[in-house]
C-alpha cells in the first residue's frame, strides 16, 4: 500500500465511482467516449485526484480514484458530471432531445471506498470489464 501526501498529512483514500445516462441511454460511443474520458481526467488532475483506472460503457462511467482529503468526493463528481455534460452537449449536439432535454446525463452517482472489497479484486472487475468487446453493461 503506497500512502499519498498532502501539506500535512499522508492518507490513503481510493474511491470507486460510477454514474450512468439518462435512462441507461447508450450514447457513450465513438468520439463522444474519448472526449468524455479527456474531460474526466482533466478534471482529476486540475482537482488533484487521481485517476488510478477508469472504464466508459455504452452507457455508464465507471471510474476507481484517489482522492485528497482536501476535496469532497461529491465535489469530484459534481464537477466531473457537470463539465462533462455541459461540453458534450455543446460539442456533440446529437445527443439532446426536443422536449425530452439531454440524454448524457442521469441523476446521481454510486460512490465507495475499497472497503471489504480490496483494490485486486477492483482492478480486476475493470480489467475485465474493459476486456468484453461489446459495451454492454449489465
Amino acid at each position: 500500500m503506497q500512502c499519498d501526501t498532502g501539506k500535512h498529512c499522508v492518507f490513503y483514500h481510493r474511491y470507486q465511482i460510477v454514474w450512468s445516462t439518462k435512462y441507461r441511454y447508450k450514447v457513450l460511443r465513438g468520439a463522444l467516449r474519448l472526449r468524455v474520458r479527456d474531460i474526466c481526467r482533466q478534471v482529476c488532475t486540475e482537482n488533484g485526484a487521481g485517476l488510478l483506472r477508469g472504464v466508459l460503457s455504452s452507457d455508464h462511467v465507471h471510474m476507481f480514484v484517489s482522492v485528497p482529503p482536501k476535496l469532497a468526493i461529491s465535489d469530484l463528481v459534481r464537477k466531473m458530471k457537470g463539465r462533462s455534460s455541459c461540453r458534450a452537449q455543446r460539442e456533440f449536439p446529437a445527443i439532446r432531445r426536443r422536449n425530452r432535454g439531454c440524454r448524457f446525463r442521469g441523476r446521481g452517482y454510486f460512490s465507495t471506498t475499497k472497503g471489504a472489497v480490496t483494490e485486486d479484486i477492483v482492478l480486476q472487475y475493470l480489467e475485465n470489464h474493459i476486456a468484453d468487446p461489446t459495451g454492454a453493461s449489465r
